[in-house]
């Protein structure tokens, strides 16, 4: 099977969501391979989004463009279905195609609290948070789809967090989130049964624990000294956005890609398929850590999972 286009050269990319986190870090990766990427979301310099940081879609183009690749800021809240139908439009009036799309839509940070049972939440702000979480990428898929179906071999990516296999079995601590995540990858394993006439390929994927901006912030440190943040163990097997960024871009150029349609599967599991690494050169593990030391009390040695 061909690959898009033969070389991510070229490829047209929507990352719905790219503000911050693992959406900048997709976004500056498939940049780095060369790729036009339309960075869409709600925070820019004028205005922020709820979530109220202070990281835009400006600065996400603005890095792309530096890693190589042509990046292209779009406010856009995909909860508005007007918006997202003109982004579809302009990607098209200006591109004629679309090749990849990763829905990575989240938002919900300040809505939900950890091991609250349901009749302790907030309802209004648990059923804000499926609206952002679930909602967003349904509203996404049904815009930007008809654009990426017109050529053979598009991509989807659906970011959440947790696999299927790990999500079965455990409780996410909080009903509105278990439900938003689990929902995320099955949106995976739709989108590889619609595409698959047109010969697309659809994969849910996971980061692990995550330096990401907000993270950072709440631990009172930076990318330079994170090491120093008073966590536990599988804290030192976080990793960068950059990581799970490589291992969609390795994945975009791969012509085999479609053995992936359906699947839900990790940075780690990415890193390993293709042999990338995080920015410092080691290759995190944090779901086997999480499950062969977090639960099966493992040696809790975190070196043997980076």
């Amino acid at each position: 099977m061909a690959g898009i286009r033969d070389t991510i050269v070229s490829v047209i990319v929507v990352v719905a969501g790219a503000t911050r986190g693992t959406g900048r870090g997709m976004a500056v990766a498939l940049g780095a391979a060369g790729a036009t990427v339309y960075c869409a979301g709600r925070s820019t310099r004028e205005r922020r989004s709820e979530m109220n940081r202070p990281e835009t879609i400006e600065e996400t183009a603005e890095l792309v463009s530096a890693a190589g690749g042509t990046g292209i800021a779009v406010p856009v809240d995909f909860l508005d279905p007007a918006q997202v139908a003109e982004l579809a439009a302009r990607v098209e009036r200006e591109q004629g195609r679309l090749d990849v799309l990763v829905n990575d839509v989240w938002g919900g940070d300040h809505l939900w609290q950890w091991e609250t049972p349901v009749w302790k939440q907030d309802q209004d702000d648990g059923l804000r948070l499926l609206r952002l979480a679930v909602d967003t990428h349904l509203v996404s898929a049904r815009h930007l789809l008809p654009l990426l179906i017109r050529h053979e071999g598009g991509l989807v990516v659906e970011i959440t967090d947790g696999t299927w296999e790990f999500n079965r079995t455990r409780y996410r601590g909080n009903v509105y989130y278990d439900l938003a995540k689990v929902s995320v990858n099955r949106l995976a394993f739709a989108w590889s049964h619609e595409l698959r006439a047109y010969g697309g390929t659809a994969v849910a994927v996971t980061p692990g624990f995550l330096r990401s901006e907000a993270m950072l912030e709440g631990f009172g440190v930076t990318e330079e000294n994170w090491r120093e943040a008073k966590a536990d163990g599988a804290w030192m097997v976080s990793e960068t956005p950059a990581y799970a960024g490589r291992g969609v871009a390795a994945l975009a150029q791969d012509p085999d890609r479609r053995r992936w349609s359906g699947s839900s599967v990790t940075s780690g599991e990415l890193a390993e398929a293709y042999g990338i690494t995080d920015v410092d050169g080691s290759r995190p593990q944090v779901w086997r850590y999480l499950d062969e030391v977090g639960e099966k009390g493992g040696d809790g040695s975190w070196e043997n999972y980076r």
